[in-house]
Order: structure tokens, then C-alpha cells, then sequence
């Protein structure tokens, strides 16, 4: 068996083909952070439309209680209203 050929030649060769898969190690790094990208973008949204459905639900829920004390205190007046007569 003789050795490979390490000649000028053989070195362009090598480098070449070094330089084409680099080059394709860098197009598909690309394509995944571009990927990535993608899908950060769309769970900012997600985050975002949960946030303002979170808000909406906080005003919601605090209205709630407000209602309960309104109704007590009416309900506590009509007693007391009754009462007296």
C-alpha cells in the first residue's frame, strides 16, 4: 500500500473540501438560528397575548369582591331599614 500523495496539489484539495464544509456547516447553522428566531418570535407573542388575558382576568377577578361589599352593605342597610320600622 503506498501513502497518499502529499503534495501541493493534495493541500488545495484538502483545503478546498475544508472550505465546502465549512460553508455547509454554516448554512445549516444559519437555517437553526433562523429557526430559532422564528419560534422566539412567536412564543413573544404568546407571552404577550397570555399577559394581556392575565391582566384582563386580574380586573375581572378584582371586581368581583367589590361587588360582594356593595351587595353586603346594601343588604346590611334593607336589615337595619326593616328593623326600625
Amino acid at each position: 500500500m503506498t501513502p497518499p500523495a502529499a503534495g501541493p496539489d493534495r493541500v488545495a484539495v484538502e483545503l478546498a473540501e475544508l472550505r465546502g464544509e465549512i460553508r455547509t456547516s454554516f448554512a445549516e447553522l444559519n437555517g437553526r438560528i433562523d429557526l430559532v428566531l422564528q419560534r422566539t418570535e412567536a412564543t413573544e407573542g404568546d407571552v404577550s397575548e397570555l399577559d394581556d388575558r392575565v391582566t384582563a382576568l386580574e380586573r375581572k377577578v378584582w371586581a368581583l369582591p367589590s361587588v360582594g361589599a356593595v351587595t353586603g352593605v346594601i343588604g346590611a342597610a334593607t336589615g337595619i331599614v326593616a328593623l326600625m320600622r
